[in-house]
């Protein structure tokens, strides 16, 4: 396994990184200082470490430690290794430092992800630079003539020059050396005794071991037959020992660079055939005719043949892409064909290609025109088996568009349908339905009997719905346990029975589990939809209205919206709740505000007669080792200006599918305002609330990840409060994504604790840092002798399960007092805050003459608030 340094003071960042890196298979060493890497770099090969790369993220003020790390990687054993600088922009200083440092590159943070490409082309960049500084080898020269005299002063003159020279007295003995040892060239005297010079070059180019020698006669007497005959023998140069020395040793120095030059056309050769085998695409050439003239491994193996024989010598048109068919018809070229014949290009092309044993696989490659000395020699095809790349594009499209525990098709798809049919009704005189389905009591069957009921219920009423629909009718799951219908070819008076008929035939059967039996009732809403519906946006809310008045009115019924009885008031602002909310995202309309979250350790020492608006910041001072904790709320910014509560908006954007991209605004909009709090001598945290959109999202970890490392946060100060219902859909997904939060370093939070069936399952089940006890139990303090009770109860299990609990919608100082007396750890609430605008509060003398003054740092008074956030309790529907 490759080995790399990760360099990085963030441990933010550091972290992200060596996953990273990690997950693309490398060994990585990431050091918590600058000093402990440059001990790594110092001491690597006595401890048997071989580090292949550096990511080096640069800092911005340059301590010593930092320079002894740039000068040990301008170290010469550390110069071939190479460096990824990373940064949040480039600097003067990071590009003079590249200037003097070989191999090294700069990425920002913001692309941090494509770190493995950046260290493969440094890595490229150094190979392509080897050849240029390679020395080259001495060339390797046999001398063959009779005479003693000539042997010993010419190898004297070319071992001067540096060649390596060995001699032979005879064309016999000559050719003997000659298959003993490795030579690059032959200088041979055309007159010896026996046979002659021509003769023994002759029998060289024809020996396999040695035609590779580049052979030159040498001569006392200039003759052109001489000359002719010692040319066609094989010789390329004819060498006259009455020549001056130095005109002897140009045309040796002539030789030596053919003999050069073919060395490295032959290495080049090796190198392009050992790549064109090596290659995992298939490669073949084809003359102007489209006859194969090569082929690599790769696309014999693709293409099922035993071996390259059968192909070479034949029409690719015919054995490889005859066509569709799988039957060559030579009056009808393919587009391939016409490209061999034409000598044109064809990139990114898709077709069929058919094995030897005549089955189609679907290719897609390139077509390069083959040009030599200017002239078209035919063409080079580069394709690869995209079989497995089909099945999972048609994997991945079907996952995009179902839902994977019931196979029924998913939201997404739906809506797109419902679009397409309205469409359709704009051209025909039909009419048709959209029905919204709810399963009744499905969460007291799913906490009672456990998730595994609960899924098994869903599937089970996917099937018998589905068994009761017609051809062209469509069903789909748009999450939980609600689902559309889209019916065809229904009138408006009919559409109450078809609905009804539906619901009866569904739930005729109880739905049984382990020996107990569970009745089954739905609610279905219906509308009707034409060429006269103005949306699917309409339609939808029209349907969802229906199924609203259906469980309202009593449940295991259906109910069919009625334009003129039906508040179509309430769908209007529905719709228009659903445009403002995308322009506010657009238009970065939304606020956060900030509810101190308060440890209750020293709340014995209030009277009660402090100021009431400084009670938190005075818990902050009796806890200065706790961070202070706030919980991110989110607002509305109004065109009047005041700050909107989130009940208003929040069901709008819960129907409309918008949750998750606001969820990621508040993510990104909270790591940035604990960025601008980062230099503060006192940690600070805040909780955000996810919905259950986002929780069913796989990219969210990532997203997170990214806003972290882009801001530098610390994962710790993030805390993610979900709650029980946003769970359901899916528990499997919901707690692989909270152990990826947990591995980066997130918290988490659980909201609502201590109401429903399933409390402690649940918790046993997620595995969380904090429990918010539920403001509905709290709201009976201090009076309720029960709640107090229950309260203890919870408490005495989150300690006992090494959880810290959090009390909500404290409304007295009272309240305050017993929950501490119970083993509450913190508490949140009007009693010890309003929301806030500003993370970090101004002091107020009479705070800062009871405690520490350095333990809050001044900032902007918070700016105006709407009414309901200074007297409104902010209750769980209302918090985001």
């Amino acid at each position: 396994m490759k080995s790399i340094l990760v360099a990085e003071s963030s441990p933010t960042r550091r972290r992200a990184l060596a996953a990273l890196l990690t997950q693309k298979g490398w060994d990585v060493h990431a050091p918590g200082s600058t000093l402990a890497c440059c001990e790594l770099l110092r001491h690597a090969h006595a401890r048997g470490l071989s580090i292949e790369a550096v990511v080096l993220g640069w800092p911005e003020l340059l301590t010593p430690d930092e320079q002894d790390l740039r000068e040990l990687l301008h170290a010469e054993n550390l110069q071939h290794v190479p460096v990824v600088v990373f940064a949040d922009e480039g600097s003067e200083a990071i590009a003079q430092w590249r200037m003097t440092r070989a191999r090294t590159s700069l990425l920002s943070w913001s692309d941090y992800t494509h770190i493995t490409r950046q260290i493969e082309h440094a890595g490229d960049q150094h190979v392509l630079a080897t050849p240029a500084t390679r020395p080259q080898s001495p060339q390797r020269v046999l001398l063959v003539d009779d005479s003693p005299t000539v042997r010993t002063a010419f190898v004297k003159l070319m071992r001067n020059h540096g060649y390596i020279v060995e001699a032979a007295n005879s064309a016999a003995d000559g050719l003997r050396l000659a298959l003993a040892k490795p030579f690059d060239i032959a200088i041979i005297d055309y007159f010896m005794p026996g046979e002659n010079g021509p003769s023994l070059i002759a029998a060289l180019q024809h020996h396999p071991q040695t035609r590779h020698i580049l052979s030159a006669i040498i001569t006392g007497t200039y003759s052109d037959e001489v000359i002719v005959e010692s040319l066609a023998s094989g010789a390329v140069e004819c060498l006259f020992k009455s020549e001056t020395r130095d005109l002897f040793l140009a045309r040796l120095a002539s030789l030596a660079r053919s003999v050069q030059d073919r060395k490295a056309i032959d290495a080049e050769r090796r190198r392009l055939e050992g790549i064109l085998a090596a290659v995992g695409d298939g490669v073949f050439g084809v003359d102007n005719d489209g006859t194969i003239l090569f082929i690599n491994p790769a696309a014999v193996q693709i293409l099922g043949h035993a071996d390259a024989r059968p192909l070479i010598g034949s029409l690719a048109a015919e054995c490889i892409h005859p066509g569709s068919s799988g039957r060559w018809n030579p009056d009808e070229p393919g587009p391939l064909a016409r490209c061999y014949s034409d000598g044109t290009s064809l990139p990114h092309w898709q077709s069929i290609f058919w094995t030897a044993s005549r089955l189609p696989i679907p290719v897609e490659g390139t077509v390069y025109p083959l040009h030599v000395d200017g002239a078209r020699r035919g063409s080079v095809v580069a394709f690869r088996d995209v079989s497995a790349q089909r099945k999972l594009e048609e994997q991945l499209r079907w996952q995009a568009e179902h839902d994977s525990l019931t196979q029924l098709h998913n939201r997404a798809w739906f809506e797109r349908q419902l679009g397409v049919e309205l469409q359709r009704l704009r051209q025909q005189d039909e009419n048709g339905a959209l029905l919204f389905i709810d399963l009744d009591r499905f969460k007291y069957i799913n906490d009672t009997a456990g998730h595994s009921a609960g899924d098994e219920l869903l599937v089970e009423v996917s099937k018998r719905i589905r068994a009761q629909l017609r051809p062209g009718d469509q069903i789909a799951r748009m999450g939980g346990d609600e689902y559309a219908i889209l019916l065809r070819n229904v009138l408006p008076e009919g559409i109450a029975a078809l609905a009804d008929s539906i619901r009866t035939a569904a739930c005729t059967a109880p739905f049984s589990h382990r020996g107990k039996t569970y009745r089954i009732t739905l609610s279905i809403g219906a509308t009707s939809i034409s060429g006269t519906t103005t949306s699917p946006e309409a339609a939808m809310a029209q349907a969802d209205l229906a199924c609203y008045r259906s469980k309202t009115s009593g449940r295991a019924r259906c109910y069919v919206f009625d334009p003129q009885l039906d508040d179509i008031n309430s769908m209007t602002e529905e719709l228009g709740w659903s445009a403002r909310l995308q322009e506010a995202l657009v238009q970065d309309r939304f606020e956060l505000v900030f509810q101190p979250i308060v440890p209750l350790a020293g709340i014995e020492h209030e009277t009660g007669e402090q100021p009431a608006s400084d009670l938190w910041q005075r818990q902050f001072l009796r806890n200065p080792d706790e961070p202070a904790l706030y919980e991110a709320l989110l607002r509305l910014r109004g065109a009047d200006g005041d700050l909107i509560l989130p009940k208003r908006f929040l069901p709008s954007a819960e129907r409309f599918g918008l949750m998750a991209e606001i969820d990621r605004w508040v993510i990104h909009r909270a790591v940035r305002a604990l960025q601008e709090v980062r230099g503060h001598h006192r940690r600070i945290a805040l909780t955000v609330n996810l919905s259950a959109d986002s929780l069913a999202d796989v990219s969210l970890a990532d997203f997170v990840t990214d806003c972290l490392v882009r801001h530098d946060v610390d994962p710790e100060a993030l805390v993610f409060e979900i709650t029980e219902s946003g769970t359901l859909a899916d528990i499997v997904g919901v707690k692989a994504l909270l152990t990826r939060l947990r591995q980066l370093g997130c918290r988490i939070a659980i909201d609502d604790f201590g109401t429903g069936f399933s409390t402690f399952a649940y918790v046993r089940e997620l595995d969380a840092d904090i429990l918010k006890i539920d403001g509905s139990i709290v709201h009976g303090l201090p009076d309720d002798p029960l709640d107090r009770t229950v309260i203890a109860a919870l408490a005495s299990i989150a300690e006992v399960t090494g959880k810290r609990t959090v009390a909500e919608w404290v409304e007295s100082l009272e309240t305050l007092r017993v929950l501490h007396e119970c083993g509450v750890n913190y508490a949140q609430g009007n009693a010890i805050g309003h929301p806030r605008l500003q993370l970090l509060p101004q002091v107020p003398s009479a705070v800062a003459g009871e405690a520490r003054a350095a333990e809050l740092a001044v900032a902007a008074p918070p700016a105006r608030l709407a009414a309901a956030d200074k007297v409104v309790p902010i209750a769980p529907a209302a918090r985001r």
